[in-house]
């Protein structure tokens, strides 16, 4: 039915914003979030098997997760809020390994972000608060997590941190790695 705009995200290979065709009238607006058969057409010939959704609040930064044995290719978005999400390259021999991407998804701009195997992922909720979903390609692994600490400056990535925001995390993710101990 709808068809998708589909943009590369700079110069790192795989990574992709996908906006949906959005068709509205005075009832509202109607879209395809996800037709297989127009993201085949796209380049993106992925089977997903397993959907996932989070909701968290204004400074919630969850991230940067993978997962080691199992990789997963996300399709993310954001239903309700807006968040500043991130793609962190892990893909060893990639040209732009240890480069970051990031984009603001939202409920108003209804952009799409897909991240194959191979990348860090994480978000920071910009609104009061956002509902987060996402499509994966293999099934959760809890016992097969890895991260990367958020703020490490060997990555870089520009969080997007308004003054006087306090930022929350999980346990977890104030205890992962740096990037360099990953690349050992």
């Amino acid at each position: 039915m709808g068809k998708i705009k589909v943009t590369p995200c700079g110069d790192i290979e795989g990574l992709k914003v996908i906006e949906p065709t959005v068709f509205g009238d005075a009832r509202g607006y109607f879209m395809e979030t996800y037709n297989y058969n127009d993201f085949k057409e796209a380049g993106i010939a992925v089977e997903f098997v397993q959907d996932n959704q989070s909701s968290s609040h204004y400074g919630v930064l969850r991230g940067l997760h993978f997962q080691i044995n199992y990789p997963q290719d996300k399709l993310v978005r954001v239903v309700n809020g807006e968040v500043f999400d991130v793609a962190v390259d892990l893909r060893e021999g990639s040209k732009t390994y240890g480069k970051w991407f990031g984009v603001v998804l939202s409920a108003e701009n209804k952009k799409q972000f897909f991240i194959p195997k191979g990348f860090a992922h994480g978000f920071l909720v910009l609104s009061e608060s956002a509902e987060f979903t996402y499509k994966c390609s293999d099934f959760y692994h809890p016992g097969d997590e890895g991260g990367l600490i958020w703020n490490d400056p060997d990555i870089g990535v520009e969080w997007p941190i308004p003054e006087g925001m306090e930022l929350t995390f999980s346990d977890k993710d104030q205890k992962w790695g740096s990037f360099k101990e990953f690349h050992r």
